[in-house]
Formats: structure tokens, sequence, C-alpha cells
């Protein structure tokens, strides 16, 4: 293929997917109309997603006011946030357990998006920049976890990062170098240290925040420029206006979240869920304390590792990956009825590993 054609096809591709003709007001929210049907429900969940970020970005804010990213610091400044700052144990609890509601969230915006064939032509980049802002929003839940500078936060991290280091075993020539490289790039020093903790905060409050608001308005105006998808085979014909009817909805269900979630970091420490061991300042010296794992947003891969070879969960994570980058040309043809099975069965397999992981372990493996 000629090097015009190709650019051509480019540009084709490029133009149906960012429409100049539609970047106006009109079309982008005065004449946009958003499908009714029974899984209407799934176009809030992306708004959701948003409230979650913008709650983390003003409560993260609030907090940098304090925190000192020092190992000798970090646990103490925490500690002074809980007990010492106005409002802070408040502003510490809603960062905490918005994280978690994020994370939460922005997986069941894939799974109902992916149910719904959101990814249909011309939204292929609309899916492509959700999938990104996925494993970025994982990555915040990784790079924050260490932050309080705790037992089970570094200890945890130590795992974390030593699986990274594994995976060149399994890597031919060259390649196997990378996952060192990649390693020894995010510790900074022979073992998990200040080093660490300057890369994790670095990526934490500066990288990750304006990669996720750089992807995240490319997501946005992709769907404006092409409204909801029709979500289901048979559409019933009904819709409604985006603007003000849907962005109402959207702000009042944004209200009673945030009320929940207030009320929720008023009455329940999110470290109230952890045994008190587990959240001592980090002492190099003592041994590793029972029960250390990761966030439970993790438990989805770090059971099957306990359970199944390295190498398993390796070609398993990377075919996930991938197929969910390739999926709006693997699944086109796929009616929405198939995907929504599909949907499902990543579902059950979430639930199943994030609730009855340990159970699923023991039985795996008993005695362990």
């Amino acid at each position: 293929m000629k090097a015009n054609e190709t650019a051509g096809l480019i540009a084709a591709f490029l133009s149906t997917r960012f429409p100049v003709d539609k970047m106006n007001f009109k079309s982008m929210v005065q004449a946009k109309e958003v499908p009714v049907h029974r899984l209407s429900w799934g176009y809030y969940t992306g708004g959701l997603t948003v409230l979650f970020f913008m709650i983390q970005v003003a409560t993260g804010l609030l907090l940098l006011f304090y925190y000192q990213p020092s190992v000798s610091d970090a646990n103490l400044s925490v500690e002074y946030i809980m007990k010492y700052v106005s409002a802070g144990a408040l502003i510490r609890n809603m960062h905490a357990w918005s994280s978690s509601c994020m994370i939460f969230m922005v997986m069941v915006h894939l799974l109902t998006a992916f149910a719904m064939k959101a990814f249909d032509k011309p939204r292929e980049i609309t899916w492509v920049t959700g999938v990104v802002l996925l494993l970025i929003t994982f990555s915040f839940g990784f790079t924050g976890y260490l932050l309080p500078w705790n037992q089970i936060a570094v200890n945890a991290t130590k795992v974390m990062i030593q699986s990274i280091e594994e995976v060149g075993l399994y890597l031919p020539g060259v390649l196997s170098q990378v996952p060192q490289i990649v390693m020894e790039t995010f510790q900074g020093e022979p073992s998990v240290g200040q080093a660490t903790l300057d890369r994790f905060y670095a990526l934490h409050v500066v990288i990750l925040p304006f990669a996720v608001m750089a992807l995240m308005g490319l997501h946005l105006i992709s769907v404006q420029l092409h409204g909801m998808s029709q979500g289901v085979d048979k559409p019933t014909g009904k819709t409604e206006r985006f603007f003000p009817m849907f962005l109402v909805k959207d702000l009042l269900f944004w209200s009673v979240v945030f009320l929940a979630l207030f009320v929720v970091s008023v009455c329940i420490p999110f470290d109230s869920f952890l045994p008190y061991p587990l959240l001592e300042p980090y002492n190099s010296l003592a041994s590793t304390p029972p029960g250390i794992k990761p966030e439970w947003y993790f438990y989805f891969v770090y059971y099957p590792l306990e359970m199944l070879p390295f190498w398993v969960i390796l070609v398993g994570g990377v075919s996930a990956i991938v197929v969910l980058f390739l999926t709006p040309w693997i699944f086109k043809n796929m009616s929405r009825r198939g995907l929504r099975l599909v949907a499902l069965g990543a579902t059950a397999y979430l639930v199943m590993m994030t609730v009855f992981g340990e159970q699923i372990y023991h039985l795996v493996k008993p005695g362990s």
C-alpha cells in the first residue's frame, strides 16, 4: 500500500471518529438524545466514575497540605491528619472510600459498555481510551496503596514489584531484561525505600492525574460526538433529551451518591477493616506479619496467582488485556445478547474471586 493511500485511510478513520461538523454545542449537547430501555441505567455509570475521580482530586489536594512523602514521616503525617487536622479524618476517609468506589465503578462501566456494545463503529476510540483509563485507575490504586507507609502497604508492594521481575523468566533473549528494568525504574533502589516512595508519590499526584484528565477529555468528547450507543439489539424507539433531562437526573444521582459517601466516611473509618498490626509504621527489621495481601480490587489476580503457576496467570493476564484493546474488532459481529453473556461470565468471575477468593484458595490448598 502506498504512503498516500495509508494517509488517506488514516484521515478517513479519524474524520469518521471525530467529525468536525458535529463539534458544536448544538450537536453535542442540545440535539443529543439518550435511548430509553431496560439497560438505560448503564448510561449513568460513566458519570459516577467521573464524580469519584473529582472527589479523589479534591480530597487528594487537601491531603497534600499535610502529607510528608518520606519513609520517616509518611505514616506519622497520615496519623497527624487523622487525629489533629480539622476534618482530616473525614477527608482521608472520603479519599480512601472514593478510591475503592472509583475502581469499582470503572469496572462496572466497562462491563456495561461491553454488554451494550458501546464499542461499535464509530466508537472504537471511545472504547480504547476507556480501557487505558481502566488500567490507569488500577495504577492509582497500586501507587496510592504505598503512601501511608505501613506494614501492609510496604510488604504488599514488595510482593507486587517482585512479580514484575519474575515475568523476565518467561521472555526470550533481550526481552527478558525488560521486566528487570521496569522493576528498577519503579523501585529506584535495591529494595523498597525512599526512592520507591518518591516515584510512587510522583506518579500518584502528578503523572497519573494529568494522564487521566487528558484521556478523560478525549473519551468524553468522543461520547458527546457520537452520543450514547443504542444499548440493545431491538431499540424501543424511546429517547430523552440529554440536556436538560438526562443531565439533571445524572446530577441528582451524583448528589445522592455523594451524600451516601459522606455518611459512610463519617461513620466508618476506612482502616477499620484491617487488623491493627498491619497498620503499624513499616519496620524493615520486623518480620512480615500474617495477613499481608493487596487491596480487594487486586484479588481477582492475587488468589489465582496463589493457586496457579505464574506463567498461567501471565498468559491469561496478557491475553485479557490484548482482548480488551481489540474488543471493537474481535466482537464486532456478536449480538448484544451474546455480549451480555460474556459480561455476566466476567462479572461472575470477578465477584467470585473478590468475595470468595480466600475460601477457594483454602479449598484448593488446604492447610495454607
